[in-house]
């Protein structure tokens, strides 16, 4: 027995150790596992954000795809974006085989946006029983959401792609939109639906229409100036802002060229009172932001002179009858009664009253058109819902964002913009979400508490005579 004990020890640590070594092929291709599904989302994601920003309403139409347009199946009617989302969102639940779990981490520190995604489902109710089209509230109310859940839960390192991917996308439309303003060719046809507009001047790039690229440029513009770890070089970021600047005269958009000049010239008072309250600058950048100053004074009287953007300022004395657009807007609820209001008015009215109007563009008030299409119970519950969202965006986001929120409600209320099926608000959301990330602060280790010890006696010392000392 003496001698078996031994070896029964030994056949038990044998056996335990190819146990161990079994399991390790099993724990690596778990993490492989992981890592590939890590990737194939990070590419889907890439995929989303690429084709948020090129494949607009217009271009899909040109594609004969049935997006905005009467005609085609189902499927035509989602947006690719949203299907790039969708996919990545399924990804990301099933990469750690917790789907639950990965809902709840989630969740947990966003918990507003657990309010937004209730009055989302109330009004995908509604648009059931009255049988309305539902595929407008999913690309315009549902896929912002989706995207920032995705964008939360990556590192700065697998956001990087997606960032150089916004500023290349971004980049072309500009460079688009230059190109149509000046040849007067469109790269794509300017529609609304399946209504064709001619005799339009301003650019719309791939981003669908003027007033959309003008806004999504706005909004890069105003990133940059006001994040400049964006860009950190300043001899890339000032020409980069200068080059997108100038192509919102091309692109036509008032709204967002008088909300971003009001915003620079906000940050240009601020900076003035610091440099009058004794705010140390560097030499070489007080000449040189002086010759930009004079150098771009130059430029915008060579393009006044020259014409270059004497369309752009007719819209300012001219407008083709926006402003009278807007007042039809308002005008329009007194056709109503109130029972017709609570939960939307018939669409056939509302559409025969639009042609009435004048109003054959859309209606220009982001709330005045949800009242009419879903009711005045389900605008204010899609408008509690889009405000604990935004809060939860700019509590997570650089304060610059707050700009941002400032040119996204002056597009609302001057414009179609969300009230329609498009994608608009997931392309600004996306802009705040990898341009604008609140930066972490670096963790701090907590201070160790070190045990002093009580002072000990010194020990009893004999007086030695100075000239013994060193003896």
């Amino acid at each position: 027995m003496a001698r078996t004990a031994p070896l029964r020890l030994h056949r038990n640590g044998a056996l335990a150790a190819a146990g161990s070594r079994a399991r390790v092929p099993q724990r690596r291709q778990i993490v492989n596992t992981a890592q590939l599904i890590n990737f194939m989302i990070m590419g889907v994601l890439l995929g989303a954000v690429v084709a948020i920003f090129t494949l607009s309403g217009g271009v899909l139409t040109n594609l004969k795809i049935h997006y905005l347009t009467p005609g085609g199946n189902f499927l035509e009617k989602l947006h690719p974006g949203t299907y790039a989302t969708f996919i990545a969102t399924l990804l990301l639940l099933m990469r750690d085989g917790d789907p639950i779990g990965e809902i709840n981490r989630a969740f947990t520190d966003a918990k507003l946006l657990l309010v937004h995604l209730f009055c989302w489902f109330v009004l995908l109710i509604q648009m059931f029983v009255l049988e309305r089209p539902f595929t407008v509230i999913i690309d315009t109310f549902l896929l912002p959401v989706l995207l920032c859940l995705l964008i939360w839960r990556l590192t700065p390192a697998q956001r990087r792609p997606l960032v150089w991917a916004i500023h290349a996308t971004l980049l072309l439309n500009i460079l688009i939109g230059y190109y149509e303003y000046f040849s007067g060719h469109r790269i794509i046809p300017l529609t609304l639906g399946s209504v064709l507009v001619v005799g339009e001047w301003r650019s719309a790039a791939l981003l669908g229409h003027p007033l959309t690229a003008s806004g999504i440029v706005g909004a890069y513009i105003m990133a940059l100036v006001l994040r400049p770890a964006i860009c950190p070089p300043i001899m890339i970021r000032v020409p980069l802002i200068a080059f997108s600047l100038g192509s919102l005269m091309a692109f036509g958009g008032r709204t967002a060229l008088m909300t971003v000049l009001f915003v620079l010239a906000c940050l240009g008072l601020l900076e003035t009172i610091r440099l009058i309250r004794g705010k140390r600058v560097p030499l070489l950048f007080a000449v040189g932001a002086i010759c930009f100053l004079f150098a771009a004074a130059g430029v915008v009287f060579a393009a006044l002179y020259l014409g270059i953007f004497d369309k752009m300022l007719l819209r300012f004395s001219s407008d083709k009858g926006s402003a009278l657009a807007r007042f039809a807007t308002f005008d329009m609820l007194n056709h109503f009664q109130w029972s017709e209001l609570i939960l939307g008015p018939n669409p056939v009215r509302v559409n025969a009253l639009q042609s009435q109007l004048g109003l054959n563009y859309g209606i220009e008030n982001f709330w005045v058109s949800c009242i009419v299409q879903f009711g005045l119970i389900h605008t204010i519950l899609i408008t509690l819902g889009l405000t604990c969202f935004f809060i939860e965006l700019l509590r997570r986001s650089d304060r610059a964002a707050f700009a941002i929120l400032l040119l996204i409600l002056m597009i609302a209320a001057s414009s179609v913009s969300f009230s329609s099926k498009n994608i608009q608000l997931a392309q600004l959301v996306l802009l705040i979400a990898l341009l604008l990330p609140r930066e972490r602060a670096p963790a701090v280790a907590p201070p160790r508490h070190v045990h002093q010890r009580p002072p000990m006696a010194a020990p009893h010392v004999r007086a030695v005579p100075r000239d013994q000392e060193f003896a």
